[in-house]
Parts: C-alpha cells; sequence; structure tokens
C-alpha cells in the first residue's frame, strides 16, 4: 500500500495549521488524563506492590519482584499502543532487507510474519537479543519503537532498556518508572559514562544469556534530532573529518554503540544489531521533521503520520567489525564475584576506526534511501515485500493491562500461594 504522503493536514508546517477546533481540546484534555492516568498506575504498582518484594531476602521475591517489572513495562508498552489506536491512530509499514543479500524473498517475509485467520499481522518471528538503532527525526520516535517492538514474538517490549539523560532520573513517576525499569542514566560526560555504560549492560547480557530472557536495548547513534541546530554541527564535524555530510540524517557517533556491542558480545552468543531507517510522510527533503510532527500535534490534535515507514536490516553482531575481544585487557567490576563480570573501558585506535568507518557507511546508505522514499516513495532500489501493522492492541483485556489492572491480583495471588505452602 503506497500512502499519500501529500495530501492531509500533515503535510503542511505546524505554524501554517489552522487553530484547533473544540473537538481538538477535549481529544487534548482526554488525552492528557488518560495517559497520565496510566503512568501514574504503572509507577504505584511498582512502589506498592513490587519494591517491597525487591526489599525482602528471598530468591522467589526477587524473581517475583523481576517479573512484575516486565509486565510494568511491557504495560506501559500496550499504554503507548493504546495512546495511538485512541487519539493518533496510525500504520506500521515495514519492509526487510537481509545483511548482504540485499531483498528478503516474499516467502522468507511470510515465515518471519505471523498473522491470524482473518490475515492480519499480530507477531514478528525475529531475534530476541538485539541492539535496536535507527535515525533519529523526531521526539516520537522513542515511542513508535516502543510499539513496534510490541509486535515481536518474543515480546520485546518486556525487555526495552534506553539510555537517558542523567537529570530524568527523579522527575516524578516517569523518572520514578523509569528507574524501576532498570533504564541507564547517563551524565552526558563520556569520561564518567563510559564504565557505567559498559558495566550496566555487561550485567544485563549476563543475565539475559543465562535465564534465556530476550534483550532490546534501543540507541540513537546520531545522539539527537536533526534540526537547525545540529545540522550545522554535523557539517562541521565532517569538515573537520575531511569527510561528506549527510543530506537527510546527522553523522552517526560511534563510541557509544561501539561499547555497547563490545559490553554484550561477549556474553550473548547470538547477538544482533536490528537497524531501523524511519521515514515520515508529508516532511519535505531538507526540512526538520519536529516542524511538522510533535507529540502534541500527534497526540492532542489527532494529526498522526498516515504511515510510520520502517525499513529494517539485521545484522549478526559477530559478523561486524566491532575489534578483537579475545585480548582486551578487562576491569572487573566492583562489588561482584571476580569470575561473574568484566568490562573493558579501553578500545584500540585501529580497531574504533574501523568501526567508524562501518558505520558511516552505514548512515550513508541510509541518508541515500531517505532521499530515495523522497523521489520515489520507495527506501529501498528493489521493490521489496511490504505490511502494515496498524496500531493497535490485540485484545480488549490488554486495555486493562494497559493500566497495570491484573498486577495486583497476581502478586497477591501469588504470596497466598507461599502463605498456604508453608
Amino acid at each position: 500500500m503506497t500512502v499519500d504522503s501529500t495530501a492531509g493536514p500533515h503535510s503542511l508546517p505546524i505554524s501554517r495549521r489552522p487553530p484547533t477546533f473544540f473537538q481538538q481540546k477535549l481529544r487534548a484534555v482526554a488525552f492528557f488524563l488518560i495517559f497520565n492516568l496510566g503512568c501514574l498506575m504503572i509507577n504505584t504498582s511498582q512502589f506498592v506492590f513490587l519494591l517491597p518484594l525487591r526489599l525482602l531476602p528471598f530468591r522467589w521475591s526477587r524473581s517475583l519482584y523481576d517479573e512484575g517489572i516486565r509486565y510494568t513495562k511491557g504495560a506501559f508498552g500496550c499504554l503507548l499502543i493504546l495512546m495511538c489506536q485512541w487519539f493518533s491512530p496510525t500504520n506500521l509499514q515495514i519492509t526487510f532487507e537481509a545483511s548482504g543479500m540485499g531483498a528478503v524473498p516474499q516467502d522468507v517475509v511470510e515465515s518471519i510474519v505471523v498473522r491470524d485467520k482473518k490475515g492480519n499481522v499480530v507477531s514478528l518471528d525475529l531475534p530476541s537479543k538485539f541492539v535496536y538503532i535507527a535515525n533519529h527525526q523526531i521526539y516520537a520516535d522513542w515511542w513508535y519503537a516502543w510499539c513496534f517492538l510490541y509486535y515481536f514474538s518474543s515480546e520485546a517490549h518486556r525487555y526495552i532498556y534506553i539510555t537517558l539523560k542523567k537529570s530524568l532520573r527523579w522527575v516524578p513517576v516517569v523518572g520514578w518508572g523509569m528507574q524501576f525499569f532498570n533504564f541507564i542514566f547517563l551524565a552526558r560526560s563520556w569520561a564518567s559514562d563510559r564504565l557505567q555504560l559498559a558495566t550496566h549492560l555487561s550485567l544485563l547480557g549476563q543475565a539475559a544469556e543465562s535465564d534465556q530472557m530476550p534483550l532490546a536495548f534501543i540507541l540513537y547513534p546520531e545522539g539527537t534530532l536533526v534540526s537547525e541546530n545540529t545540522r550545522p554541527i554535523s557539517k562541521k564535524f565532517a569538515d573537520k573529518m575531511g569527510i561528506t555530510d549527510m543530506t537527510h540524517v546527522l553523522l552517526p557517533r560511534s563510541t557509544g554503540l561501539l561499547y555497547s556491542l563490545r559490553s554484550l558480545s561477549p556474553r550473548i552468543k547470538e547477538l544482533h544489531l536490528l537497524d531501523v531507517t524511519m521515514v515520515y510522510p508529508g516532511i519535505p527533503p531538507l526540512a526538520y521533521g519536529q516542524d511538522y510532527y510533535t507529540l502534541r500535534t500527534m497526540f492532542f490534535d489527532g494529526v498522526a503520520p498516515p504511515a510510520v515507514h520502517m525499513h529494517l536490516r539485521m545484522f549478526k553482531v559477530a559478523e561486524l567489525p566491532i575489534g578483537d575481544l579475545s585480548d582486551t585487557q578487562p576491569l572487573k567490576i566492583p562489588d561482584t564475584s571476580p569470575n561473574q563480570h568484566a568490562v573493558e573501558v579501553e578500545i584500540p585506535k585501529e580497531e574504533k576506526e574501523a568501526f567508524d568507518v562501518w558505520l558511516r557507511n552505514l548512515w550513508q546508505e541510509k541518508d541515500e534511501a531517505i532521499g530515495r522514499f523522497h523521489e520515489s516513495g520507495r527506501l529501498s532500489e528493489e521493490i521489496l515485500p511490504e505490511f502494515d501493522i496498524p496500531l493497535r492492541l490485540r485484545s480488549r483485556r490488554e486495555i486493562l493491562d494497559a493500566f497495570c489492572f491484573f498486577l495486583p491480583a497476581t502478586v497477591i495471588g501469588y504470596l497466598w500461594s507461599k502463605l498456604k505452602a508453608q
């Protein structure tokens, strides 16, 4: 299905759109109340039902706590889907490309796509342990990424980890909830952040592999949005390096991604890198996404993108130029057993440069794909199999999940069974 990207209010800059009507104002109030109610109920459930379990000195209580946190993380994913379904309906329009193989045959795509009896896509059978990277155009990128992972058969939306500014750590409700989610808070100073990032990811990778659980780590190598302020910075850096700047994306920063892959890869045997090129209809070439789509206009005004185009490429991390990890000099993580975890803090210069080149080439291909989309409406030179996923919950029951309705009953029921067994 090809979406007409020129028609509708989404193709007008926000500053040129007509004033909002009373109905849109009611929509804005409803969204504000329902979304914040959902966040509050999720965070309250974490404090009231899960935090006491974390404080108990029992293995079963810690296990129940971890499962409860995964439930609340999944609940937040359901809440994001529900907000799209009720206030900003859109589809994810997906195309696949195999690393080094070009277009994925239709039969391979159909082996990945799981459909219900009506032919609707209900899940994607993709690897369960991966690092997700994408270009960064608007603040809703992370929102749609979380929604996309909801459709993984591994329930990857319950195993998401993200890096955030350290200043967000204590923001009421949202910051507290992200702490419960075990997200990684960084100070934006690489001298102090590199050990924090490598240590945190090493622990997550070890746990995911030993417990045979999924892991989805989301990272945006550009570090920020493409905007009027960041475009000159990218150009200045390109001139300094003696390389060509990008047109539709920013030059990627490789350091954080390389540290992440080198921290996770030794601990996860089948780690993948999921590269996603995202494009929103209606944004003209060389324009800035935030001039057309913001969280306020999408959910308060109801001006959603008619489709979110996502072009997927999957790489095996073991086949990427992340360097030789066999001879690295590890730094032991404090307060852990000597043989349990180790992280490195230095990467050989030549290995970092090789990864820099690989990532820039990947981003150059992404830049060309976006330019191609503006010209022809396709992200790939080849005509690829594609399919739509309407952003909506699979069942009405999950509406209750979005507000953590079932968590109290689950925890209380489990505790009651423990007491009866004694």
